[in-house]
């Protein structure tokens, strides 16, 4: 199978709203973030998907020797391959991919997060970087830009987060900072039990006002001269955005059962923010 078509292939069977945001891309920058989104599912599946930690370990350590042929112009995956061009011609650094890899590697030996600052470096490393490298591919002429990218990759992950609690939880992960969980009156045991309380939606009524704010922290950043070409991440920040309030209108039933946005719905937001510009 064709490189790109194998990227492009992953990409639309994953489900991730980051396909929306890609549609309107001119089709040199759609194959590029589609590259470099497909190597991002590629390495984060091994941890989801491998039961055996020692398994998971030599699949990314296989990855990240990947990474070294990536950038010998020598890489033997298809995705290595549809990624090639791409790191040479947008300037995306090694150290970049292999501090993703970093962050994912992190699910293999953490489960748990002892405050926001922990959280914080897991969350820049899987999705902080992805906002920066995503940024460098879509194009930008202010060196403020990254910052605002990494900004709303964490916004998203914050999103992810408070998404995916109960999903985690059966994983035997809790993201959700220890420290906060104590000071609402949340144990490791309701939540791995699914037990939606009062001061369970408390504390995530705490995590949906950071997750808000990280928004308007990171939205505040974008150079208005990058703002057209940023699109896409206004699109994913436009779509994440109303999936957060769909799971505030829920009462945060996150631990019972996944809230996500129909595809009909995500095409609407996507199409709307990107004509608004």
């Amino acid at each position: 199978m064709d490189p790109h078509q194998y990227c492009q292939e992953k990409t639309a069977t994953s489900g991730s709203s980051f396909y929306h945001a890609f549609r309107f891309l001119t089709p040199e920058k759609r194959r590029a973030i589609t590259a470099f989104y497909a190597w991002c599912r590629e390495v984060d599946d091994i941890v989801d998907e491998c039961r055996d930690p020692g398994v998971a370990r030599i699949k990314l350590a296989w990855w990240r020797e990947e990474v070294g042929r990536l950038y010998a112009g020598t890489p033997s995956h298809p995705v290595a391959h549809a990624l090639r061009d791409v790191v040479q011609d947008m300037g995306i650094a090694r150290e970049q991919l292999l501090e993703i890899m970093d962050g994912v590697e992190m699910d293999l030996n953490q489960t748990r997060y002892g405050d926001f600052r922990e959280l914080r470096l897991y969350c820049h490393r899987v999705a902080g970087v992805v906002g920066e490298v995503s940024a460098q591919i879509f194009g930008y002429t202010d060196r403020a830009t990254p910052k605002y990218a990494s900004l709303l990759g964490l916004a998203f992950q914050l999103t992810n987060i408070i998404r995916d609690v109960g999903e985690d939880a059966r994983r035997g992960r809790i993201y959700l900072p220890l420290d906060e969980m104590q000071a609402h009156g949340v144990s490791e045991s309701d939540v791995l039990a699914g037990r939606v309380t009062d001061a369970f939606r408390r504390l995530m009524e705490y995590q949906y006002q950071r997750a808000v704010a990280t928004y308007e922290q990171a939205l505040a950043r974008l150079p208005a001269a990058d703002r057209r070409s940023q699109r896409p991440g206004l699109v994913m920040a436009a779509i994440y955005r109303t999936l957060l309030e769909e799971i505030r209108r829920d009462g945060y039933q996150v631990l019972q059962h996944r809230i996500a946005l129909p595809p009909l719905r995500k095409m609407w937001i996507a199409w709307r923010t990107w004509i608004m510009g």
